[in-house]
């Protein structure tokens, strides 16, 4: 029976991220790292910029699901957005800023660590 669980033990160590991996999971910026807010940054890093309703659908989200979490990154300084009309229709359009570019950049930088951590493990 000792033998099972050293064997037991020994398999749930390997599963286990070191300590400076799991460390790192307390550095994430919780503001980015929300599934839809995470999104929005991810594809306006990649587009010089988006409509409200481009995202929406990107995302396949909700109009007020997208409100809330824009108006997040907004007052944290990581998106910039600029109302207009087209026509009679108002529209919205969001461009990442370099606060928003850096916070995204330094979320991926920790979850590489992460990952490189458990593949070395």
């Amino acid at each position: 029976m000792a033998g099972r669980q050293t064997t037991v033990r020994k398999e749930r160590e390997k599963r286990l991220l070191p300590l400076e991996a799991v460390n790192e999971t307390h550095k994430l910026d919780r503001l980015v790292h929300e599934r839809l807010r995470l999104g929005m940054l991810s594809a306006l890093a990649v587009n010089e910029s988006l409509t409200f309703n481009d995202l929406k659908k990107l995302l396949d989200t909700t109009d007020g699901n997208m409100s809330v979490h824009a108006r997040k990154l907004e007052e944290a300084g990581y998106v910039s957005c600029t109302k207009s009309f087209a026509g009679r229709m108002p529209r919205t359009d969001y461009k990442l800023t370099a606060a928003g570019r850096r916070a995204l950049e330094r979320y991926l930088d920790h979850m590489e660590a992460l990952i490189q951590a458990m593949r070395e493990k």
